[in-house]
């Protein structure tokens, strides 16, 4: 008789034994990463900071097309990248609106963003339009 419950007992452990299936790997292909012009990345390094920094109403002015909702999106999404890393990456889905921006900025100001080599350049210039805005006291 014991032999008997021993071979139930197994049939019972069997019934209700735990299968876990192997997990389906699938891995992502690298994406290609286009090289930008060092411009584009001088002005989105500018442009990042000022983000942080809840200093953009300059760059807006400059946005007909709603780019710096595309861009600001991404960045909400991304604060944990270090910004070496977040200028990287916002560049892939965004050199054309940061491109958008610097062509509408080009039109109305004359600035080359060739020319604008340093983060430096691009906070100059900033402060030069922002000097430029006529303030009242009322």
């Amino acid at each position: 008789m014991a032999e008997e419950e021993e071979k139930k007992i197994r049939s019972n452990e069997d019934m209700f034994k735990i299968v876990m299936p192997e997990p389906e790997r699938v891995t992502m292909p690298a994406r290609e990463v286009a090289d930008q012009p060092a411009y584009l990345v001088n002005f989105a390094n500018f442009y990042v900071s000022s983000f942080e920094r809840d200093d953009l109403e300059i760059i807006s002015e400059f946005d007909e097309d709603h780019n710096m909702v595309n861009i600001n999106h991404y960045l909400l999404l991304n604060q944990p990248f270090s910004r070496k890393n977040l200028v990287k990456h916002v560049l892939i889905d965004h050199a054309h609106n940061f491109q958008a921006i610097l062509d509408k900025m080009t039109a109305e100001t004359g600035v080359d963003p060739e020319a604008m080599t340093t983060y430096e350049d691009w906070s100059n210039w900033y402060e030069g339009v922002r000097a430029k805005i006529k303030s009242s006291l009322s």
